[in-house]
């Protein structure tokens, strides 16, 4: 028997509590009232603003007896200044929670101004780096629900968001335990209008998850099977949904694949988003389509250290038995989505490369590729790049 998205629908424990499936969204209110959540502040983009997916779910809100807020200005790359505004509007409001309702740049917007809610720090003192999160008042952080409407970055089952330092230039990944939301809503339904090329950049997204988590050097085998997993869903379903956005069988898959991204890379990740993270604080580009763009030539650069792993994963995936299988396969996708094949026709500017390496070794990122990389090997990649050389 072949799974529908009738049968597609379940409760997880893991990593948080997740209520899964077709029309899941209903139970939202239900949700709040759990966490005893009087004055949600629903965080989203301007674009998720305005469909009628907000309307209903501030109008069930509202029946049932909440008092919600709306905030939704939120850079696809989120800035600093996204937060401060979202904090402003969290303690104007009175709320006592937030929803974090949209993609990766909501998510993770709306988690910085959860923990901003009872700090005293500035926002960047939380920076992944250390023990920089035991700074803050844990009893301070506002409690996050989240509703996905795409699937790529899986912050929803994810303890951290990546803000962009707009005084640097930099983004900057803000951690803290208790920014893992209490209950995630995955509701298919709800990403079934994603346009076609969102689809693809944002599974690319979840692939580059997997894939980096996989390929990290890190001892962390439960990682390990997830990442691969996730992958096979990738291979069987994004190309699916990207064709078919209806298709609610392939919007569940990659839903699943979503979350199994980001729940994998606690093992770490690597290069790819190492090069893509200046890259898109330097030139404002979609993170999911800079890790796609990149991803062929980190793939080809770690080569050495991972060809038996990756020669593995081209028998699981059914891809052959060789690295080169793995790597067409990538190779393929990204022709099939009409993804760029260099980071010039991403818009990079050649004369800046120097400063993107320079950030990109900097990035915390980078301590879990699974070859050591500074600055010179960065550039190495940032060259082949440039110029489409595997």
């Amino acid at each position: 028997m072949t799974d529908t998205y009738e049968t597609l629908s379940s409760n997880w424990g893991y990593p948080t509590q997740m209520r899964f499936g077709v029309g899941r969204i209903s139970e939202l209110p239900r949700v709040c009232i759990s966490h005893d959540i009087a004055r949600p502040l629903v965080v989203t983009d301007p674009f998720i603003a305005g469909l009628p997916m907000i309307a209903d779910g501030l109008a069930a809100l509202r029946e049932a007896g909440l008092e919600p807020g709306l905030f939704s200005d939120v850079k696809g790359n989120p800035i600093g200044a996204n937060v401060t505004a979202g904090l402003e509007a969290f303690k104007d409001g009175n709320h006592d929670g937030v929803i974090a309702w949209g993609g990766g740049s909501a998510m993770d917007c709306a988690k910085a101004i959860a923990l901003m809610a009872g700090q005293t720090l500035p926002l960047w003192a939380f920076e992944d780096v250390g023990t920089n999160w035991k700074q803050a008042n844990s009893d301070g952080i506002a409690p996050v629900i989240a509703v996905p409407t795409t699937s790529g970055t899986g912050s929803e089952v994810g303890r951290a968001g990546v803000i962009t330092n707009e005084e640097l230039n930099t983004k900057k990944i803000i951690f803290h335990p208790k920014l893992m939301p209490l209950t995630v809503i995955c509701d298919p339904a709800l990403v079934a209008g994603l346009p076609a090329n969102i689809t693809a950049w944002t599974g690319m997204d979840a692939l580059a998850h997997c894939l980096e988590a996989y390929s990290s050097p890190f001892y962390h085998p439960m990682s390990d099977g997830i990442a691969v997993e996730g992958m096979r869903l990738v291979k069987e379903w994004l190309p699916v949904a990207v064709a078919d956005g209806s298709n609610l069988d392939a919007r569940a898959h990659m839903m699943s694949a979503a979350a199994m991204g980001a729940v994998a890379f606690q093992k770490g990740l690597g290069a790819i988003h190492s090069l893509s993270h200046p890259v898109g604080a330097l030139f404002d580009t979609h993170h999911g389509l800079t890790n796609a763009v990149f991803m062929p030539y980190v793939l080809a650069f770690n080569q050495p250290a991972i060809n038996q792993k990756i020669c593995r994963l081209a028998r699981w995936l059914d891809l052959g038995d060789s690295f080169d299988d793995v790597q067409q396969w990538v190779l393929n996708l990204r022709t099939e989505f009409e993804i760029p094949h260099t980071a010039k026709d991403l818009g990079v500017d050649d004369t800046r490369l120097s400063e993107i390496a320079q950030m990109a070794a900097e990035d915390p990122t980078a301590a879990a590729n699974p070859v050591t990389v500074g600055v010179s090997e960065m550039r190495t990649m940032l060259d082949a790049s440039m110029s489409g050389q595997l």
